[in-house]
């Protein structure tokens, strides 16, 4: 838990003193001074670093198969916490790094190709963390007797493939489809109207639909169990967790 409590907070600091700055590896080709771009790109790769260590903390207390008392009060945050590690591998690692290299960018920045990147990684790194941050603090803030795990379950399973619906069937194909038309002619048809507006883009549009509906399920799951945590009744039922006894701070002393 020190471990995961660091790797949150030095997230944090990262984050809000950082983020505007990681923006600027975006902008290789609109006459940025070169040390500019290098502040954004040492911004960019640092919030990395805590991401992989509270995803890795995270998923190692989810994978033990007897959780101690506290691991189990926690085990929402952690999933949570998990997702950002997937997420940050897929949308800020994997999408990130398609469209950032120099050559990239010249033919797919501002295209769908960067919608998919901002999608993944913002909801899916930053998004995610959010929440796992509100639920850790939720231990705290209301009684863990009205917690109920089946809607937290229906929040995180929907919120997760919602979005990987979103990224997988609509945003990333035509980010391809704009990608080769830039290859094969030039960046402005592109993102012509006669590209955009296409049948085959427009298919890939609606295509968008099945992955909001899943993920609209999984914000209001989020909702209604914020609601019922904070002002609802106490919980009778197995979906609820109980109060533990032994989530006392492990004090550890050196020798």
């Amino acid at each position: 838990m020190s471990v995961a409590a660091t790797s949150v907070l030095l997230a944090t600091i990262i984050f809000l003193g950082g983020g505007v700055l990681g923006m600027f590896h975006h902008i290789y080709f609109s006459g940025t001074p070169t040390a500019v771009i290098a502040l954004g790109s040492v911004f960019s790769a640092l919030e990395v670093v805590p991401l992989m260590v509270v995803g890795f903390e995270a998923y190692n207390r989810l994978k033990f198969e007897h959780r101690h008392g506290w691991q189990e009060a926690y085990r929402w945050p952690f999933a949570f916490f998990t997702s950002v590690l997937v997420w940050n591998l897929v949308g800020a690692g994997l999408f990130g790094f398609f469209i950032n290299p120099p050559l990239a960018l010249y033919y797919m920045q501002g295209l769908n190709t960067t919608a998919t990147h901002a999608h993944a990684a913002l909801f899916g790194v930053y998004g995610m963390l959010g929440i796992g941050l509100t639920l850790f603090c939720m231990r705290g803030l209301s009684d863990p007797a009205r917690w109920n795990n089946g809607l937290l379950a229906t929040s995180f399973w929907c919120l997760n493939i919602g979005l990987a619906m979103m990224v997988l069937l609509s945003l990333f194909p035509q980010g391809l489809l704009q990608a080769y038309q830039s290859f094969t002619r030039d960046y402005a048809y592109a993102r012509s109207a006669e590209v955009i507006h296409s049948p085959l883009m427009q298919a890939l549009v609606w295509m968008r639909v099945p992955g909001d509906l899943v993920f609209t399920v999984g914000v209001a799951a989020f909702i209604i169990f914020m609601v019922g945590a904070l002002f609802g009744r106490h919980r009778q039922d197995d979906t609820a967790d109980t109060p533990l006894p032994d989530l006392e701070p492990v004090v550890v002393r050196g020798g």
